[in-house]
This record gives C-alpha cells, sequence and structure tokens, in this order.
C-alpha cells in the first residue's frame, strides 16, 4: 500500500472529493469486508499511516477465561504472549492482514467503495452547479440522439433538448455551444445538466454579457418576450435621467446589439422603451412599424386599437402575425391594428359612451356622495386664497357666503375681487344649498288652501284673522276653519 498515498491525491484532483472522504470510504471499505469474513466490524480499527503510505487493520478483541466469541474475545495466555502486562478484561488490538480476508468480503468492500465515492462525486457536483440554474455556461458538441444534443462541459454533461434549440442553428462535433442551465438532472453515473437557446432569460444574460449598464442597474430589462430563431422584443427603461437605455443596448453603431445577434445567429431583435402610459408602451411595442394612435377600447379588459398608415400595416402585423402577437405578449394587452381607412369606418361611438358614463358617473357619484362644506374642497379653488380666508376666521362656504354678503371678505388683505369672483363662480357650479324644513308645527286640521292673488308691487298683503278665535283666514273664505263661525267680508267705501 506504499502507492496509496498518490492514489488518494489523484483520486481527490480527478473527482473533487476531500482527502478525509477518500480515507473515511477506505474505512469503510476494510470494515464492509471485514464484517463479511468476521460477522460483525464493531471490534475493527483501522488505522492511516501520518503520511498516507499505508493502512494497518486491528481486531479489538476482550481478554477472558475461557473464549465464548473467538472474534472479539482472548484468552489471558495468548494475550500475555503478545504483551505480557496483559490482564484479565482488558482490550487488546490484534494485527490482521486484509489478504486473510474472504473473496467476497474483498468484492463487497471494492462495491461499497465504489457506491459511496460515486455518490460523494454526486453531491458535490450538485452542491457546485445547484446555485448556477440560471446562468450561461459553455460546452461543446459530443453526440446527438433522438434530435437532443449532448454537450461536454467537463466534469458533468449538458443536454440540449430539441425543443430548446433555435431552429436556425446547427452544430457539428466539437463545436462551441453557449446555452443557459435550466434544470438539474441526478442520473445513475452522475449528474446532468439540461441546457436552453430559447428561454428569453438566455437573451437576458447575453445583453447583459454585452451591455454594461444592463449589468451595473443603470439600465434594467422590463421585459422580454421571444419567437425564438425568428424575433426577439425587449422593453428596457433606465434608472438615470441622462442615461437613454435604447441607446445604451445598441451601442456605438450598433455594435453591442450586433454581437447579440450573432450569438442567436441572426435572429431579429428589436430594442424599445418600456413606458407606464399603455399607449405610448404598445406604440413603442410594434416597432420597427410608426403607429399614428392607440385607442383604448377597454382599460379593465386590456384591449386597445392601433391606428397606422396603409404602408405600415403589414410592418405592424408581421409575418404571419408574429410582431403584433410579440407585442401583445411584451405589453400584456389584446391589440388590434388598423389603417386609418378600417378605423374610420369602425363604430367607436360605443367607446366614447363608455368614456363618457364612466366620467359623468364619476362625477355624479362625487356629487351624490361628497358632501363639501369649506372654501378649500371646492375643486379647482385656490388653496393659497383659501388658506388666507381660514386664517381670517372664514373657513366654511356658508360664512364666506356671508362675509361676501355683508362686504367683510373684499376688505381681508391679501384677497381681490376676481379672487371673489373666482370663488362664487366655482360655489355656483358646484355647490347646492338644501334649505332645512322649518319646526312650526304642523296644522292637521286646516284644509289645502288655494293660492292667492300675489299683492301688487309696492303694496303690503293685508292679514285677516277670525274675530271669534283668532285663527288666520282668507278673502275667499266664508266660515272659520277653526270654530266654524260664518262671516262674510265688506269693501271699506273709503278705500
Amino acid at each position: 500500500m506504499s502507492e496509496m498515498a498518490d492514489a488518494i491525491r489523484a483520486l481527490s484532483a480527478e473527482k473533487g472529493i476531500s482527502e478525509d472522504s477518500i480515507k473515511q470510504t477506505i474505512e469503510n471499505t476494510i470494515k464492509a469486508a471485514y464484517k463479511r469474513t468476521f460477522g460483525t466490524a464493531d471490534n475493527c480499527i483501522v488505522k492511516f499511516n501520518d503520511d498516507m503510505t499505508d493502512v494497518s487493520v486491528y481486531s479489538r478483541k476482550t481478554i477472558v477465561d475461557g473464549v465464548y466469541d473467538p472474534s472479539t474475545e482472548i484468552e489471558l495466555e495468548e494475550a500475555q504472549k503478545m504483551s505480557p502486562d496483559a490482564e484479565l478484561g482488558d482490550e487488546i488490538d490484534i494485527l490482521v492482514d486484509p489478504h486473510d480476508f474472504a473473496r467476497s468480503a474483498v468484492t463487497t468492500g471494492k462495491q461499497t467503495a465504489h457506491q459511496t465515492l460515486n455518490e460523494s462525486f454526486k453531491d458535490n457536483l450538485y452542491g457546485e452547479y445547484k446555485d448556477k440554474v440560471g446562468q450561461i455556461i459553455i460546452g461543446y458538441y459530443q453526440r446527438e440522439h433522438n434530435g437532443n444534443i449532448y454537450v461536454d462541459l467537463g466534469k458533468v454533461e449538458g443536454v440540449l433538448p430539441a425543443k430548446f434549440q433555435s431552429p436556425r442553428e446547427t452544430y457539428e462535433k466539437n463545436d462551441r455551444i453557449k446555452a443557459l442551465i435550466v434544470d438539474i438532472k441526478r442520473t445513475p453515473t452522475g449528474l446532468q445538466l439540461v441546457l436552453s437557446r430559447t428561454d428569453p432569460d438566455f437573451v437576458r444574460s447575453i445583453v447583459e454579457l454585452e451591455v454594461p449598464e444592463v449589468a451595473d442597474k443603470t439600465v434594467a430589462i422590463q421585459k422580454i418576450v421571444r419567437e425564438a430563431g425568428y424575433r426577439t422584443k425587449i422593453a428596457v427603461y433606465s434608472n438615470k435621467e441622462d442615461v437613454d437605455p435604447v441607446g445604451a443596448c445598441v451601442g456605438l453603431k450598433g455594435v453591442r446589439i450586433q454581437n447579440v445577434i450573432r450569438e442567436l445567429e441572426g435572429e431579429k431583435i428589436d430594442v424599445l422603451k418600456y413606458d407606464e402610459d399603455p399607449r405610448v408602451f404598445i406604440k413603442n411595442a410594434l416597432s420597427p412599424a410608426e403607429v399614428e394612435k392607440v385607442i383604448i377600447l377597454d382599460n379593465d379588459k386590456k384591449e386597445a386599437l392601433a391606428v397606422v398608415n396603409e404602408n405600415q400595416f403589414s410592418l405592424a402585423i408581421g409575418k404571419q402575425g408574429q410582431n403584433v402577437r410579440l407585442a401583445n405578449r411584451l405589453c400584456d394587452w389584446s391589440i388590434d391594428v388598423k389603417t386609418d381607412e378600417q378605423a374610420a369606418e369602425m363604430d367607436l361611438s360605443e367607446v366614447d359612451t363608455r368614456k363618457a358614463a364612466e366620467s359623468l358617473f364619476a362625477g355624479s357619484e362625487q356629487s351624490e356622495y361628497e358632501e363639501i362644506q369649506t372654501v378649500a374642497e371646492l375643486p379647482g379653488v385656490d388653496q393659497k386664497i383659501a388658506a388666507i380666508l381660514k386664517d381670517s376666521g372664514i373657513d366654511d362656504i356658508e360664512q364666506f357666503m356671508a362675509a361676501v354678503k355683508a362686504g367683510t371678505a373684499q376688505k381681508i388683505e391679501g384677497i381681490t375681487d376676481a379672487d371673489i369672483e373666482a370663488i362664487n363662480k366655482i360655489i355656483s357650479e358646484n355647490v347646492e344649498f338644501e334649505e332645512e324644513p322649518s319646526e312650526q308645527p304642523a296644522q292637521t286640521e286646516a284644509p289645502a288652501q288655494t293660492e292667492q292673488p300675489a299683492a301688487p308691487a309696492g303694496e303690503e298683503q293685508e292679514e285677516y284673522f277670525c274675530p271669534e278665535c283668532g285663527a288666520k283666514i282668507t278673502l275667499d273664505m266664508t266660515r272659520c276653519p277653526k270654530c266654524g263661525v260664518e262671516f262674510e267680508f265688506e269693501e271699506d267705501e273709503g278705500k
């Protein structure tokens, strides 16, 4: 076993397993063979030299007077031959020659060693690669089977399934392949990495490698959508106002984006600016087509109409609807593209009616449920003027109206006649005053009275009362409604 140290170091370097793990595996292997030979491994002691040039195997036995189990016990006389100081009850380690192990025991040990080393190798590989899911890795074409491409990645093998391959790409033996790690699978022989070149995150990783502003988060990628091999759309925005996100991704004379296109084997890429306004974002998403206007048909259902010129219609739709389909996915809106003539023929009255109804109901809800009491709550009022009025003790609208009527509002410093007129106009347009019902007791016995003709201008209307009970009566009555006395009116000849 003089070459054991070199073998341990070579195995450690090849498999990436620590030397302590290999030593533990060797010890477990020897104990498995020992158990196969002697029936138990509880008393098996394995010792390595400090320089790992040799290993010794001992059988630890108890000194007894009368042996019952030869594998774990030894007579006192035999023990004293090995160690004169031995006494009953002591334990003594007896050197065992591994060559004396049974052939089947050696085979069992080898199997245990191989299994243990393979499991350690798999665990180490899994620990190394589990955090690399979502990262780019480079390997070389090894072979193809059933459309799947197997890639040599060094320590592990990668598989590029047919569904994750771009239709533009073909490979020959030993071709260099750059792909995204999307999954890790354990196999009987080790570990297998599942790769992809169609995932949108693959494009994201390539852009991060080519564009420093994306890598340092100055420019952020909002979303990427792809039809692998044909077209990719990338929505970007800048975290700094002085940095153009699209220009940073495209690069000087398009150098940066051309490197990405080259990696994707010539796939078309549209880099566009993200905008929170859906109209602007939809307009950008339909690039390279020029969109004249975007009409929101239904905000809740996310339906929109994009109007383009006749010569831009096919470009906006794209080959087999590809451009508008990607724009739909990028914006998460249902976009209908029409030409000017087609849009003019459409009945958009329903859209206008819905918008008008929404604004009407929104306004009516406010007027119905929102009670305005103070000047500051008036819609469109100058808050500075409202603050001056409040500081002068005029906060409520009724207080303001009373102050204007009394002429005190015009005397407040900082308030002009134009300010008062503006507030009066807002009040007249937005406030409706409700009269409180009078608290006078109702006269349940009095019948409904007919309306009397209005008194001539400048003349006070005279009131009449019953001479018996004092109840109020009118000129058209012939009987008091309260006491029932009859009466008649006579004209005063002096009038």
